[in-house]
């Protein structure tokens, strides 16, 4: 029986960092890779201010070989002095104490990324030993703590001619269960674009454990960013937009380059915060945008007077820009500040692009009626697309009471139980159709390789009857129609022959969802099958038995175990042999495409759920996996071939991650 007393005994009280560690997701959003490496940004992050603030101009970041994280700059060094309220050293209270910082009032930074006062300290909490050295006034004061409580008093260790704040974290096994592996990659990203932010700022990333090391410095700022992000991609014009402005204390760094593809790559930050849900200063970035451009259209006469006005997705066809507001209250959507939503932001920025952008256009004619160019043409394809849709739209066409006639679906209606097998050709399919369970699991047959999307709008895309079997059979609709809440199953498969053609035609289907629905990619709906390439034979009859190997390397770990195997058990090795015979198989088969397997042998090997293998498609790093997909399947033939020449002799297909 429950126990009915309800008293203040029931009540628990956490003092001081406990809160942390009781519920750490409430402070770094997840105890796994992403909250893992949420700390590094959260130590790293306060260097930053103190780069914003102008008081630092160089960062070091080294993964250390013990497992530890150093965080070094050259900044003023946190205050040492006894804090008036804590009695303790400032150094000590800021390490300690939540929401303690100098972020708060008039006092230390005008902007900043960090608001909450909490970074430090949760970080503090979350790891099992912090070593904190603070450089100022020529000597190097100590101190160190054990999940957030202080191991050491505050120690004058020496003498120094530096100045700034180095803390060493490392994080505690007992909070990351999945693991403390720190990923070199993670912070290589991070310090490139904090480097890509602060223009004049050296960022140098050290990973002692491989002798890894990079330096980032970029003097133009987030003109080198713009620049970078439309690598692989063909400019309107080698010119960048480029304004830096201040008003009322908000500070305004915008930079433009058009390119001629088709997709919108728009990088927006607060205080240097990377706000991928947009927010205030996205509107304003926006609203300008698109009427400067038209008010220059209309004045200049590339728009006619019965003509609409360009719409937002017809300018944003083709844009690289990266947006940076720096102010000093920023409202940010929780401590991940995926969103800005201080209100005055939307106005100074609309004032800065309005102002500075139609300058440009004015000066630039050239330039300007390329803009304007390519967002007429996107406006004439954004129609023909609308009637391409309508009409295959019309009486319900995209919805479950009218799916492809192609399609083999499952009977359960539980979409979280639901497959979709993506799969190429007839013969393939019927294998597959025949030795799926009907009950969960759906068959799309595809007829030879599918539209290369990267270079294809709406419209012409719609006319892929392929494609539009697809998007039929996945219910989610497509363009402004897109509504991923109509997905028919939990798991869309690619199953395509382990060679080169079928890794093509499953390539081609992730630049159509990474470019047309990434929002299914993102909520981890999208994965590759795994078949088997070669069946190894024992025996006959009804003694046969096949053993699956999935790819050359594990083929031969395989043989090598059996011989071994056989050597131990005192059989005599006849090295003349093939080497599956020497294994003890009667024959080895290579399965040269899907086509080539019964339906019992696809089930076994690459549908039933408690044998086959699954990779997951995740983008880890949208940038990274932009510029792949740019390489990969745009029109430059020459960036495609150093790409494919600069990996092929490293290149694992296990360890690919887009």
């Amino acid at each position: 029986m429950a126990k009915e007393a309800y008293d203040s005994s029931e009540i628990r009280v956490l003092e001081g960092l406990e809160a942390v560690r009781v519920r750490p997701g409430m402070y770094i959003g997840s105890t796994g890779y992403d909250g893992l490496h949420h700390l590094i940004k959260e130590i790293a992050d306060n260097s930053i201010d103190e780069a914003i603030a102008g008081y630092c101009n160089k960062i070091d970041i080294t993964v250390q070989q013990d497992g530890g994280v150093r965080v070094e700059d050259n900044g003023r060094g946190i205050p040492v002095d006894i804090h008036p309220k804590t009695g303790r050293s400032t150094l000590e209270t800021v390490l300690t104490v939540l929401h303690a910082g100098g972020k708060f009032g008039d006092g230390g930074y005008k902007t900043a990324s960090g608001l909450h006062g909490v970074g430090s300290s949760v970080v503090n909490a979350l790891s099992t030993r912090m070593i904190a050295e603070v450089y100022r006034e020529g000597k190097i004061h100590h101190i160190e703590f054990d999940t957030g409580k202080p191991t050491s008093d505050l120690q004058i260790t020496g003498t120094t001619t530096k100045r700034g704040t180095a803390i060493t974290f490392y994080p505690d096994i007992a909070i990351f269960k999945g693991g403390i592996d720190i990923d070199f990659n993670w912070v290589l990203n991070y310090a490139r674009h904090q480097a890509y932010l602060n223009k004049g700022l050296l960022i140098t990333a050290t990973d002692a454990r491989t002798g890894k090391h990079e330096s980032f410095y970029f003097e133009g700022g987030i003109k080198s960013y713009v620049k970078r992000l439309n690598q692989g991609k063909e400019a309107l014009s080698d010119d960048i937009f480029y304004v830096d402005k201040t008003i009322d204390d908000c500070g305004v760094e915008i930079a433009i380059q058009y390119n001629d593809s088709y997709a919108e790559t728009l990088k927006p930050f607060a205080n240097n915060v990377l706000t991928p849900d947009g927010g205030t200063h996205v509107v304003g970035f926006r609203t300008a945008l698109n009427r400067t451009i038209n008010d220059y259209a209309r004045k200049s006469g590339l728009l006619k007077e019965k003509e609409d006005n360009l719409t937002g997705d017809d300018i944003k066809e083709g844009l690289t820009a990266v947006i940076l507001v720096k102010l000093p209250n920023p409202e940010f959507e929780g401590q991940t500040k995926n969103k800005l939503g201080n209100p005055e932001a939307r106005g100074i920025v609309d004032k800065v692009m309005t102002e500075y952008f139609g300058y440009y256009l004015e000066e630039n004619p050239q330039i300007a009626k390329r803009i304007v160019g390519k967002a007429t043409l996107a406006a004439r394809a954004r129609k023909a697309a609308r009637a391409a849709r309508d009409n295959v739209i019309r009486k319900g066409a995209f919805e479950g009471l009218n799916l492809p006639s192609k399609l083999a679906d499952c009977s359960s209606r539980d979409r979280s139980e639901c497959e979709l097998f993506i799969v190429e050709g007839n013969s393939a399919a019927g294998s597959a159709k025949e030795g799926r369970n009907p009950q969960i699991q759906a068959i799309l047959p595809l007829r030879g390789k599918v539209l290369n999307t990267e270079r294809a709008r709406l419209d012409k895309m719609l006319a892929n009857a392929e494609l539009v079997s697809l998007i039929k059979g996945l219910g989610v609709g497509i363009g402004d129609q897109f509504n991923l809440d109509g997905l028919r199953y939990d798991k869309i498969i690619f199953m395509t022959d382990a060679d080169v053609d079928g890794l093509h035609i499953a390539t081609l289907l992730m630049t159509f969802f990474f470019r047309y629905m990434p929002q299914v990619i993102e909520a981890g709906h999208v994965y590759l099958a795994k078949p088997p390439l070669f069946g190894l034979i024992k025996g006959t009859g009804s003694t046969r038995k096949i053993d699956y190997v999935y790819d050359e390397v594990a083929l031969e770990k395989k043989l090598n175990e059996k011989i071994e195997e056989r050597k131990k058990a005192g059989t005599k090795i006849d090295e003349t042999q093939e080497r599956f015979k020497q294994a003890g198989y009667t024959a080895q088969q290579r399965f040269k495409g899907l086509g080539e397997m019964d339906a019992k042998q696809l089930w076994e090997t690459t549908m039933d759920p408690k044998n086959r293998i699954l990779v997951k498609v995740h983008v880890e790093d949208a940038e990274k996996a932009d510029a792949v997909f740019t390489k990969l399947m745009g029109d430059q033939v020459e960036l495609r071939k150093n790409f494919i020449q600069a990996g092929a002799a490293s290149v694992n297909l296990d360890d690919l991650d887009f």
